[in-house]
């Protein structure tokens, strides 16, 4: 699981290095910090309200365990 993280963390730095290298300006810089830190909050907010509100019991591993969960709950599947 550590070796997922890390490959996120370099695919993450060598795509922000390169859009650099290609659009080497502070606007560039600043717009792409803003772009990874709204993304970043979108998904920590988008997981705390399904952790608090949708289901609090049910554990889901991320957004695609979510969208199931969705589709096996309109199937009358287990709750």
């Amino acid at each position: 699981m550590g070796a997922k993280g890390v490959l996120f963390v370099l695919l993450g730095t060598g795509g922000g290095a390169l859009l650099l290298w290609e659009s080497a300006s502070l606007r560039t810089a600043l717009l792409l910090a803003i772009t990874v830190w709204a993304f970043c909050r979108a998904y920590y907010f988008a997981f705390y309200v399904i952790g608090h509100y949708v289901d609090p019991a049910f554990r889901f591993s991320g957004l695609g365990s979510f969208v199931a969960y969705l589709f096996s709950q309109r199937r009358g599947g287990p709750s």
